[in-house]
């Protein structure tokens, strides 16, 4: 992932040390001609097919982020149509030694306009799919992804969903 510019000037003051951010994961979905689709890059760092996700910049709501990053990642533009799910992720150590813990936010997502295409070089692809034929992804999305999809409108909260 690009690293944003306030992360890099935070880190020629902290080093490598663990710093916490502000993530947003958007789930993206619309209506296909066999029903539900879900928008999803493939990471260029590793692989994986996920939802859109980012940070949000300083001062930036996480719904702003979410729109911000779905344009950027994707060329679609969305509406947020709510939380779904609010957890602190599990610290996480990149190749460079930084150190990073992501309190993340899920939000459910539609479509408004644009057309989906690789934006930038976060992603090696960008593609609809099928809620009933999805890529594989890591658990924690897999969950996210069937909570908003399943019509249930209490936020879960935390990595259990409690």
């Amino acid at each position: 992932m690009a690293t944003p510019e306030y992360v890099l000037r935070l880190r020629e003051s902290v080093g490598h040390e663990l710093l916490v951010l502000p993530g947003v994961s958007a789930v993206i979905v619309r209506e296909g001609p066999d029903g539900r689709e879900l928008l999803l890059v493939r990471r260029s760092d590793n692989g994986q097919w996920t939802p859109v996700t980012g940070i949000a910049d300083p001062g930036e709501d996480v719904d702003t982020a979410a729109v911000r990053e779905a344009l950027e990642e994707t060329g679609v533009r969305i509406e947020i149509d709510r939380v779904t799910w609010v957890e602190t992720l599990a610290p996480q150590t990149y190749g460079n030694g930084d150190r990073c813990q992501f309190f993340d936010t899920c939000l459910l997502a539609h479509p408004v306009g644009g057309r989906a295409h690789v934006g930038d070089e976060e992603s090696t692809a960008v593609g609809w799919f099928p809620a009933s034929a999805l890529p594989p992804m890591a658990e924690r999305f897999r969950r996210k992804v069937a909570h908003a999809l399943s019509g249930e409108r209490r936020v879960r909260i935390g990595a259990d969903g409690r």
